[in-house]
């Protein structure tokens, strides 16, 4: 019998679930080769050794094949040996950390043509490096500073004081912006860009925190942590700025002014559309 892992889930409380206690913890990691079991993410897949259930579960923890995408019908849109092709500076390891919750997220939020999984795909692997960078990186000389956030930081002295200090950077940079607070409340580096697509900002942790029912604002490195998180939150921002529709018409500029507000980094993100469009078929 098969299980997909929730938002909350421990494996003390999975055998809480099949079978009335929690005396199955061992019985469950074992079946699925599990040496900690405190380390299991959202969107994992276990088996759950029947043999030693006592009662009937709820029918709402079990999921099918085809819930799964295993079936003929649902086969998975990515397979990692695309992903390889598609990224290949990225390490392994990492892409099969993402390659199962990338199919299970992009099905459930309807990136589930070609076309809109070419597009979601070249535009997430620009945001994250090749899916590598999953919290931003605010790690900036007193140039870079001037450079790009000029705005914050007028003069070369105020750079050259803050230069090299990403928490104090992003609280200068992100304060009083986005829900967050002032530059003393430390909202700027708490909320700071994470995931796939970098969200950003308290409003967006908090809307997001409700959507997915997970507590994002007490917890903000979940989305930089749990894989499946990650993908969420840019199936998420995704779907809220209807992208899927530009997706169809084959709009990179439109979706890229929706992801960036400008037109950074748009030579790669089209170089990565065509690969992804050459890759990722039907």
């Amino acid at each position: 019998m098969n299980y997909i892992v929730k938002s909350g889930d421990t494996l003390s409380k999975i055998s809480q679930t099949f079978f009335s206690d929690t005396n199955h913890v061992q019985a469950i990691a074992a079946a699925n080769n599990i040496s900690d079991p405190n380390n299991i993410h959202v969107g994992q897949k276990l088996s759950i050794p029947v043999e030693n259930m006592s009662t009937e579960p709820d029918a709402s923890a079990l999921v099918s094949d085809i819930e799964l995408g295993t079936s003929e019908q649902h086969s998975d849109l990515i397979r990692i040996e695309q992903l390889q092709d598609f990224l290949p500076r990225t390490s392994i390891d990492i892409l099969q950390r993402y390659c199962a919750p990338l199919n299970q997220m992009t099905r459930r939020y309807n990136i589930d043509t070609s076309l809109r999984l070419a597009h979601f795909l070249a535009q997430i692997a620009h945001e994250s490096g090749g899916l590598r960078y999953v919290s931003e990186n605010l790690n900036y000389s007193a140039k870079a500073l001037r450079a790009v956030f000029g705005k914050y930081f007028p003069t070369d002295e105020h750079a050259e004081a803050c230069a090299r200090q990403p928490e104090k950077i992003a609280n200068i940079v992100y304060a009083n912006r986005m829900g967050n607070g002032n530059t003393e409340s430390g909202d700027g580096w708490n909320y700071r860009g994470r995931g796939l697509i970098q969200i950003t900002g308290k409003d967006n942790y908090s809307a997001l925190s409700g959507f997915l029912d997970v507590d994002l604002l007490h917890s903000p490195d979940l989305l930089a942590d749990d894989p499946s998180l990650a993908v969420a939150s840019a199936c998420w921002y995704w779907q809220n700025r209807k992208l899927n529709q530009y997706a169809d018409q084959d709009d990179i500029h439109k979706i890229t002014k929706l992801i960036n507000g400008g037109y950074n980094g748009l030579e790669d993100r089209t170089e990565l559309l065509v690969r992804a469009k050459q890759i990722f078929t039907k």
